[in-house]
């Protein structure tokens, strides 16, 4: 079983709950403490991917002995004294991430990173490190002891790579051809005595009867990779139709091996060219076929590894995903405790960070030893470019968004610059709390029923369209986000904003505006559309408009849902 991703601290004494608390505010938002208690290690393992034990190194010892099982399941574990003198990783160092940890720990306290795995101390970059890194699972690490013992005693280490990416560390030399390597790095199948990373790279485009069951998919699906010369173990997403994701074998066969599963419509699968057609998908499903048009859909690519095969009751076909990787990271309002974890995975995984200077100022504590792009708030093309051409390179790059990146963000021009490049590059947005969600937060419940998020600037969208969708929202009694209200060059929006819904609304409806919502200085006011102008707008403040059924309850600003016409409350 793969270990977790919770991170926990676990003090013993009022000093290391200290400690706990400053490096939760400072470091880790997404942690979790606990005080020690007998049992508590165990009852924590299968979820952890860290455990900081802040205390004596005996405890933290004698704590983890039972459950302790390998360097590819066990998670990380440190042990710190409560001054934060010390920081020892004591076990998981490499692919659990210990070591690291242990750093990035010192490097807040001035303490000292007690690091004793071998290749660390040679200075050289150890393979296990090297694949956790890089998301390369290992298919024979019984052989990992031997290959690091080498890598010591030569200085380097000999890698076989048959992908663009990743780059290689200084101390690792790039082989020809498998044979003789003392790695691998490939989704294929070679007769060799390395030791194979698996990239999880491939997908697999799966047609299936009703009903098919779980052991029929499992020989099938082994049987397609292996004869074809691809590893099992790379495979990482099932694409198919949508109605057959239902399948309890298929959803069985996913959950066994922790693949993803994907689903597409009839439509989506007729719009691929040059697939191989089936009648019986047709009949069945009103599609030209399922495995190739679902794998090629998926992967982003045009081509496939292996054509459509038919076996049993399954019809298979391969491709593989891009394997440049960009992220586009939505922060939301600011700061690292308002940031989902999996944001802040990303980042620390990521080589390059690349963003507005005030976006990074505020994850700074991330950013440690990562290669830093900034630039203005109106370079976002040259932003994007630039992240799309080191992804091109092999660089796992993260773009960062304020907010959310799909509102109003960069997810969008991203996509844009990777179509107009020809970008081989798989693109991963990760949500953020949006702009309108965190003000919604801090009004009350203004958004409980229907709304439209509009932009006052003009920038990028011609005025008249703008003024076209205002009278539209309004008209319609939605609720209204106004992003964007009014800078030093646009004074003159947001009174037209007002005028146009004036025209729809009564002076008398509600009002929400919040500046710098989530941060230092943070105002939220709520007034009334006649008496809005008369408040302080500007570009970071969020103005959100009632609809004619919204309410002041208190200090909140409440839009119904309905449900007293339903319900008795």
């Amino acid at each position: 079983m793969a270990r977790g991703n919770r991170l926990f601290l676990i003090y013993i004494t009022a000093g290391g709950l200290r400690l706990a608390r400053e490096l939760k505010e400072s470091l880790f938002p997404e942690a979790e403490l606990a005080r020690f208690k007998k049992g508590l290690a165990g009852s924590i393992w299968d979820e952890a991917g860290a455990i900081a034990f802040i205390g004596a190194t005996g405890i933290a010892v004698r704590a983890i002995a039972p459950f302790i099982k390998s360097k590819t399941e066990d998670p990380a574990i440190i042990a710190i004294d409560e001054k934060g003198e010390n920081i020892i990783s004591l076990l998981s160092g490499h692919a659990g991430g210990a070591n690291a940890l242990s750093k990035k720990i010192a490097a807040f306290t001035k303490g000292n990173p007690v690091i004793s795995t071998a290749t660390d101390l040679h200075s050289l970059y150890a393979i296990d490190l090297f694949a956790a890194e890089n998301e390369l699972l290992m298919e024979n690490p019984e052989i990992l002891p031997k290959v690091s013992a080498g890598h010591i005693e030569k200085g380097r280490l000999t890698v076989y790579s048959d992908l663009n990416n990743p780059g290689l560390p200084e101390d690792y030399e790039r082989a020809t051809i498998p044979s003789g390597a003392d790695a691998v790095i490939s989704n294929r199948l070679y007769n060799s005595d390395a030791l194979f990373l698996r990239p999880g790279n491939l997908v697999l485009g799966m047609g299936l009867n009703s009903g098919t069951g779980l052991d029929e998919i499992e020989s099938a699906v082994k049987d397609f990779l292996i004869n074809g010369g691809f590893s099992p173990l790379s495979l990482n997403l099932i694409a198919t139709h949508e109605k057959k994701l239902c399948e309890e074998g298929l959803k069985a066969f996913a959950l066994r091996h922790g693949i993803r599963l994907a689903g597409f419509t009839s439509e989506e699968l007729n719009s691929v060219s040059g697939v191989k057609k089936s009648d019986a998908a047709m009949r069945a499903l009103g599609a030209q076929a399922v495995a190739e048009p679902a794998a090629i859909l998926a992967s982003g690519r045009k081509d496939l590894l292996i054509r459509k095969k038919k076996t049993g009751n399954l019809t298979l076909a391969l491709a593989q995903k891009n394997s440049n990787r960009l992220f586009v990271i939505g922060t939301g309002p600011g700061g690292l405790s308002h940031m989902t974890p999996h944001a802040m995975a990303a980042i620390r995984e990521s080589a390059v960070v690349i963003g507005y200077k005030s976006y990074l100022d505020q994850i700074a504590p991330l950013l440690d030893g990562k290669e830093i792009i900034s630039s203005a708030m109106t370079q976002e093309v040259d932003r994007a470019k630039m992240a799309v051409s080191l992804a091109l390179e092999g660089k796992k790059v993260s773009v960062i968004s304020g907010g959310d990146p799909g509102i109003y963000g960069m997810a969008g021009l991203i996509f844009d610059v990777v179509e107009s490049m020809g970008a081989d590059v798989d693109v991963d947005v990760i949500p953020g709390i949006s702009a309108l969600n965190a003000c919604a937060s801090k009004l009350g419940a203004p958004l409980m029923h229907d709304f439209a998020a509009i932009s006052l600037s003009d920038r990028l969208t011609p005025w008249e369209q703008i003024e076209e969708r205002l009278s539209a929202a309004a008209r319609a009694d939605f609720v209204i986000v106004l992003y964007n209200p009014k800078s030093k060059g646009r004074a003159k929006q947001i009174e037209r904003a007002r005028e146009i819904i004036s025209a729809h609304r009564a002076p008398n409806t509600l009002v929400g505006i919040v500046r710098g919502a989530m941060r230092d200085g943070e105002e939220v006011t709520i007034t009334t559309l006649a008496s809005m102008l008369s408040q302080n707008i500007d570009m970071h403040s969020t103005v959100i408009i009632g609809n004619s059924n919204t309410r002041r309850l208190g200090r909140h600003m409440v839009t119904p849902r309905g449900y007293e016409r339903k319900y008795e409350l």
